[in-house]
């Protein structure tokens, strides 16, 4: 799936850049942000398992968890932990992550009666 693959090569990406954070900052920020990253992994891959109905609430959290980890990037960018090419390098495709699991969670619940995907629809 291309978003798996998309994830795992940021990730890697992020691997290589947290080996470089000062260690006052590694060990706290850039381990938060490390497993922000881990449990957006895990929900998209459990999402690709799940039934359809039960996709949703995978994709969701995933989504939330991607918005909590482009702000915690940023401030690493504003407290100088991340310099402006690697902030770029791993905002980049964070943001296409966020587009595709946006169109991905959009499909789904056009896909998916009301009633199991908690929403009201007219």
């Amino acid at each position: 799936m291309p978003i798996i693959e998309r994830l795992k090569n940021t990730y890697l990406l992020w691997h290589g850049i947290i080996l470089h954070i000062p260690k006052q900052s590694r060990y706290t920020l850039g381990a938060k942000i490390d497993i922000i990253f881990i449990e957006i992994i895990e929900k998209v891959f459990s999402a690709t398992g799940a039934a359809k109905i039960e996709k949703l609430p995978y994709l969701l959290a995933a989504s939330q968890k991607l918005d909590t980890l482009k702000f915690l990037l940023l401030i690493a960018w504003e407290i100088k932990i991340l310099d402006n090419k690697k902030y770029i390098l791993i905002s980049e495709p964070l943001n296409e992550i966020g587009r595709m699991l946006g169109g991905w969670h959009r499909k789904i619940a056009n896909e998916t009666p009301a009633e199991y995907a908690g929403e009201k629809r007219q």
